[in-house]
């Protein structure tokens, strides 16, 4: 997916960073663009500003798809997977959200709209999901939503 290529282009990381390496060059940024450091220059203050952002979006997210980040929550993740039924889910631009009936989301990338296709077609998207997406593709885990008895 192009938003994981630019993120790890923006922080200089292979898709082998670990978490360490991730934290070390956010910090480093940081310590370099704050906006706090650029107090009394405007047009310095909006651009670091902007690239903060950036970067912090850009950290976050690689943390979320980072190996050992999933490999903390493949427990969570191996029961939501097994457990709950799949309640809803939405495709945009090879990203297929799927929400499931314990309350949590999860997106996986780079998913073809040909796979898209064969799930919305499938007698049952569930078991096609569990054979065909859940273990194949980039995953991050979205906020879990409480689920409303």
């Amino acid at each position: 997916m192009k938003k994981i290529i630019d993120y790890r282009k923006l922080l200089g990381v292979s898709e082998k960073a670990s978490l360490q390496e991730l934290k070390t060059i956010y910090r480093t940024f940081m310590k370099d663009w704050h906006p706090d450091k650029f107090n009394g220059n405007e047009e310095a203050l909006k651009e670091a500003e902007i690239k903060s952002k950036e970067f912090i979006e850009a950290y976050h997210f690689l943390v979320s798809i980072a190996p050992e980040t999933r490999a903390q929550t493949l427990d969570i993740y191996t029961e939501t997977i097994t457990k709950a039924s799949m309640t809803d889910y939405e495709f945009k631009q090879q990203v297929l959200t799927v929400n499931f009936s314990d309350g949590s989301a999860y997106e996986y990338f780079d998913v073809p709209r040909a796979v898209y296709v064969k799930l919305v077609n499938a007698d049952s998207p569930g078991r096609f999901a569990r054979r065909h997406i859940f273990t194949s593709y980039v995953y991050r885990s979205l906020s879990k939503i409480p689920v409303s008895a």
